[in-house]
């Protein structure tokens, strides 16, 4: 049975990126021939400066919307990362095999740090071997990501395999698994740049929590181009980014919405898409508010999911200690 894991960051503005690329794909594969886990990083969030109280209720909202939007905490271990101390404890003894150019060819870190000089975290530097003791402590097997997590993935992969080489086979090797529509939904303001959470304009991206009014405002200011036509094709990537989002909150394939919308301008297409995404948020923003109502139950999956996963992460952690010659 295939172990499948996913993660993200506790964010009061999860968007539709991070719904269709990385909850709704976890939604699907909650199946009976996978076992499947699904966490809050919180301990990944803290690389940048957070308030205590306002992380607090992010973690609890993001467990509301994973719940909200079909996770099943029968079917899916959903915890929170710090729950589990096995996490750091791993971490550790990875970063005594990790080299510093491997994290300094990072990508994500390279964006992010740009401009911050020295003020910049080690924990920032670091994610990413906390990341891949998050895969590896789990003996993982897929990690669903997007194409800008895959370097990270990769070098779960690279410790992975040194760690046997040097200590004898003790991890899975993990393999990533990027989806190939609507993986990278990007923003609405730069149709070159993923959406992103961090994003310095509310126009990047539609909130899950966004109303009508909100939606129908960003998606009349997304980035398109000078032509007129409604068409799919990668050169136009402002309409093409649209086109996508449209296809994935109805369903539709692309050619559909473009033949529905032929001799029509892009008024009338920025006004249906809103329509449909707004129809497509209304009811997971019902369970949303309605999950965040009762935070004793939300306390309580996070608790059971965190048992579960101590429970495998535990049996790891006292093999790679015997490995590495710490257990007595």
């Amino acid at each position: 049975m295939p172990r499948i894991l996913t993660a993200l960051q506790p964010s009061g503005i999860l968007h539709i990126g991070n719904l269709f690329g990385a909850i709704e794909p976890m939604v699907k594969l909650q199946v009976d021939d996978n076992e499947n886990l699904l966490f809050i990083v919180d301990y990944h969030a803290i690389t940048v400066p957070q308030e205590p109280a306002e992380l607090r209720r992010n973690i609890l909202f993001a467990t509301a919307t994973y719940l909200a939007a079909g996770i099943d905490p029968e079917k899916t271990i959903l915890f929170q990362q710090s729950r589990v101390s096995e996490h750091t404890e791993l971490a550790w003894i990875l970063n005594c095999l990790v080299h510093m150019g491997e994290l300094e060819r990072m990508t994500q870190y390279k964006d992010k740090a740009r401009g911050k000089g020295e003020s910049v975290s080690v924990g920032l530097f670091d994610y990413p071997v906390l990341m891949a003791a998050d895969i590896l402590l789990y003996d993982t097997n897929v990690v669903p990501v997007g194409e800008d997590q895959k370097q990270h993935v990769e070098l779960a992969r690279d410790l992975a395999e040194r760690f046997n080489s040097r200590f004898g086979e003790t991890f899975v090797v993990p393999q990533p698994q990027i989806r190939k529509e609507g993986a990278r939904i990007m923003g609405l303001d730069d149709p070159e740049k993923k959406m992103s959470k961090s994003a310095s304009s509310e126009k990047n991206y539609i909130s899950l929590m966004d109303d009508e009014k909100a939606v129908l405002k960003k998606i009349k200011a997304a980035v398109t181009d000078s032509g007129s036509t409604i068409s799919y094709e990668q050169t136009r990537p402002g309409l093409a980014n649209l086109l996508t989002i449209y296809s994935l909150v109805t369903g539709k394939p692309t050619d559909q919405i473009v033949n529905e919308y032929e001799g029509e301008g892009y008024g009338d297409f920025k006004v249906g898409l809103a329509g449909a995404v707004s129809a497509y948020l209304a009811p997971i923003q019902e369970k949303i508010n309605g999950y965040l109502q009762d935070e004793p139950k939300l306390l309580a999956i996070l608790e059971t999911g965190a048992a579960r996963a101590q429970a495998i992460a535990a049996k790891k952690m006292e093999l790679v200690r015997q490995k590495i010659g710490v257990k007595l």
